[in-house]
């Protein structure tokens, strides 16, 4: 295990956190805030902790898929720690396990809070809570990657481990280039929505932290009500750029070069808007008898759709009230997730297309015995190796999903809400049903659950396999040979 390359890596993670946070310092001097200072204090703590850790760079900066996982899974881990102590240093949220979950949450992506009135918050604290999402959204080791090329072609462990959806590859031959093509879509798409907000007579100070949550697919409302309060225009703007976030990057990239054939071939992406109009099409069915209009229905059933298909987790209304069966439409959308290689979170598209497409050569084989069938996504053969990781994660995913639902049920909520609280954790979408629902929060769990609950967030942004290799005892074993190396009999 190369220690001293993983510890640089975090070292330089604390550096960019402390730096990005300055950014809600300025916003709290600008509107005259006393909690200004916490964040001040913090950034510059951060950032010489960071420096202290990075002032020496190792003399081994070779690194592995091991060490990339690692790396990856205590990098999250050390900006949700650090990240929230501005909020118990101006006493927001007073309690360090409340604060940590709630930055946990900001940085997955998911927007489940434990705030009862996120109103009374200063704007520093709203903002951060928001750019969290924003930061967290694209992945803070593919910003670093874009700026720090580690060890020539073993970033691409790095990037594997951060990045949602069952592979990754590289838009370009160079990984740091991969990683700057990203944040400019991204960057990009986050402006124009911005501006088509403001455009829709929303203040700056909300079209910018929407803006934020939206391209993160992460949930942190700045008003009690969601996106109620907001015009028709500016909720569907938001609906439009939730599904825009949640389609793979690799598109908008095809676009950009003027591959539209190649774009329009993105077998992903056609399942994934499939989806999202039948799903609308059955709420609007179900659901025309509680509004006024048939265009309300429509904006109600096109937003919730959207935003819980995208893992967002935004609302403008408390969908939990709706029918039964639009309740269940609506669970069965966090976990299916958006695309692979977006900001979204759940099983993902094409692992659910894959996995659909491998019962069915199952079934055919089972009746045509001697018939001979590969599975096929974006008219490629797949693997044994892409087949066995998408297996594998889901056999992990169910144990992790199974041992939740049970641990937190030592709470004595409903089934409901425990099976509806993990799967909006898990899956980073924010909201669930019954006490977690859309007007609900977090805050009635214990401390162990919110700890289980942290541990899900962070297992479903990182897919699972950087959390396990974590955890997993083999991974801190030193290898057979340097222990005969070191007269280390077995």
């Amino acid at each position: 295990m190369n220690f001293s390359i993983i510890f640089y890596i975090i070292g330089y993670v604390l550096k960019i956190e402390g730096i990005l946070m300055l950014i809600p310092t300025l916003v709290g001097a600008i509107y005259r805030e006393r909690e200004a200072w916490a964040f001040l204090i913090c950034a510059a703590g951060i950032f010489l902790l960071g420096y202290l850790i990075t002032v020496k760079k190792p003399k081994n900066q070779v690194f592995y898929a091991k060490e990339g996982f690692i790396s990856v899974a205590l990098s999250w881990f050390a900006l949700s720690l650090f990240g929230c102590l501005p909020f118990l240093l101006n006493r927001d949220i007073p309690r360090f396990i409340d604060a940590f979950f709630e930055m946990v949450s900001g940085f997955t992506t998911t927007g489940s809070t434990i705030l009862k009135d996120v109103e009374i918050l200063s704007h520093c604290s709203l903002f951060w809570r928001s750019f969290s999402h924003w930061i967290g959204g694209m992945g803070v080791l593919v910003f670093i990657l874009s700026v720090l090329p580690i060890a020539g072609g073993a970033t691409m462990y790095l990037m594997k481990a951060e990045s949602p959806g069952p592979q990754v590859g590289k838009m370009v031959p160079k990984i740091r280039d991969t990683a700057i093509i990203l944040y400019l879509i991204y960057s990009v798409m986050t402006v124009v929505e911005i501006i088509l907000l403001l455009f829709s007579g929303m203040p700056f100070f909300d079209a910018v932290t929407l803006s934020f949550g939206t391209a993160g697919t992460g949930g942190f409302a700045i008003r009690n009500s969601g996106l109620a309060d907001y015009s028709a225009c500016a909720q569907y703007i938001v609906a439009t750029f939730m599904i825009l976030f949640g389609i793979n990057f690799n598109v908008y990239f095809l676009l950009i070069r003027k591959h539209l054939r190649q774009a329009m071939r993105c077998e992903e992406a056609r399942w994934y808007l499939a989806i999202i109009a039948a799903s609308v099409l059955m709420l609007v069915i179900n659901t025309k008898h509680m509004f006024s209009t048939l265009e309300e229905t429509f904006r109600h059933a096109y937003f919730q759709v959207s935003s819980i298909i995208t893992t967002t987790g935004f609302s403008t209304t408390n969908f939990d009230i709706f029918p039964e069966f639009s309740r269940q439409i609506l669970l069965l959308l966090m976990f299916i997730g958006a695309c692979a290689g977006s900001t979204g979170g759940g099983i993902k598209v094409s692992r659910i297309v894959i996995l659909l497409k491998s019962a069915l050569n199952e079934i055919s084989r089972i009746v045509h015995p001697r018939t001979v069938k590969k599975v096929r996504l974006e008219g490629r053969v797949l693997d044994h190796a892409t087949m066995r990781s998408v297996n594998t994660f889901l056999v992990a995913y169910i144990a992790i999903f199974a041992a939740s639902v049970l641990l937190i049920s030592l709470d004595n909520h409903d089934m409901v809400t425990n099976f509806s609280s993990v799967a909006a954790t898990i899956n980073n979408i924010g909201p669930g049903l019954n006490v977690v629902g859309p007007m609900g929060n977090f805050s009635q769990f214990s401390d162990c659950s919110k700890i289980i609950f942290c541990f899900d967030m962070l297992a479903g942004r990182l897919e699972l396999f950087p959390i396990l290799v974590l955890l997993s005892p083999q991974s801190w074993r030193r290898p057979f040979r340097l222990r005969r190396r070191a007269g280390v009999s077995e």
